[in-house]
């Protein structure tokens, strides 16, 4: 199976019924977390029973992004076979800002922690990660493996790394948090930016998330289109994209 499974597509906090960013990746086996948002662990063990996955990604460290990592860190940590370390791919600031919810089980024994932005080979993926714009530290992310590009743009501002992590993309997630034409500010990327991008990075599919809460999604796909003339998706909760 190669699918990617959203898990969670709210930006900020999670509207009721959804959760903050999450996905996760099946590739041949392989399962890889993308982003462990607020509300999204129940949805994960929903596929992955008992947290069970083979790697974890994280873009940064703002919570609507890691905060359910310190569920599945608790569910692996008090597991009666706790098995071995997950990888986890994430920029400094993640750990400490999790580890500060966990006092007493330290991550460090239920993940392998390896730095972003970086290059890393994760099971069958290659994983290409570069600091895109934005309040904090943050890793764009590209995974590759044979008949897969897939490129995910985080919570973050469009800067010139966008361009080579996204070029020719099967798949491109793309955050929309803002609507009513470029962004303003240059740590978000708005609807319309992601169209433009898609466009420019000359993706096939394009799918939108990291809505704002009470955002209408059908007026972000509609200024997502007025850019890039291919497929145009918004992002639900539950939804499952083949690859």
């Amino acid at each position: 199976m190669r699918a990617l499974t959203v898990l969670g597509t709210c930006g900020a906090w999670p509207e009721a019924g959804r959760a903050a960013s999450g996905f996760l990746l099946e590739y041949d086996g392989f399962r890889l977390v993308l982003d462990l948002g607020y509300a999204t662990f129940p949805r994960l063990l929903e596929h992955c029973p008992d947290g069970r996955v083979d790697a974890v990604v994280v873009t940064h460290e703002h919570p609507d992004h890691c905060a359910d990592l310190s569920a599945l860190c608790r569910a692996r940590y008090f597991a009666l076979q706790r098995g071995p370390r997950v990888p986890l791919y994430c920029p400094p600031g993640v750990v400490a800002r999790v580890q500060a919810m966990e006092p007493t089980e330290d991550l460090h024994e239920v993940f392998d922690v390896h730095p972003l932005p970086a290059a890393h080979r994760v099971g069958p993926l290659r994983l290409d990660a570069e600091p895109l714009p934005h309040h904090v530290l943050h890793a764009g992310v590209r995974l590759t493996a044979p008949g897969l590009t897939l490129a995910y743009s985080g919570d973050a501002g469009p800067g010139p790394a966008l361009e080579r992590l996204a070029a020719g993309a099967d798949l491109f997630v793309a955050g929309a948090t803002l609507q009513g034409g470029p962004a303003a500010d240059p740590y978000l990327m708005s609807a319309a930016d992601a169209g433009s991008w898609a466009g420019r990075c000359g993706v096939d599919r394009l799918l939108l998330t990291h809505f704002w809460p009470g955002a209408d999604r059908a007026r972000s796909i509609a200024e997502a289109r007025e850019a890039f003339p291919g497929e145009v998706t918004a992002a639900e909760e539950g939804m499952t994209i083949p690859l």
